[in-house]
């Protein structure tokens, strides 16, 4: 009997660290990669000021000319 119940647990004990417990944690890493992606903001806008007035304005709202940013395209002097 006691030999039936070491082998048992030998074979249980090989099962759960060699194939059970691998799974598991993969699932938990998934999880925590999906809890993270779902935690990351979006881009965040940066605030550049304008060359000619000062005025900060988001850069993707900006106009840029030759490198610098605008707020308007009164300052930047384009049409």
């Amino acid at each position: 009997m006691l030999k039936i119940l070491l082998t048992a647990a030998i074979i249980w004990a090989v099962w759960f660290f060699l194939i059970k417990k691998p799974q598991v944690t993969e699932h938990r890493q998934k999880k925590a990669d999906e809890a993270k992606r779902k935690e990351a903001k979006p881009d965040e806008e940066i605030m550049v000021a304008c060359e000619k007035c000062g005025t900060y304005v988001s850069n993707h709202e900006a106009i840029i000319v030759s490198g610098r940013y605008y707020c308007s395209k009164a300052c930047a002097g384009v049409k």
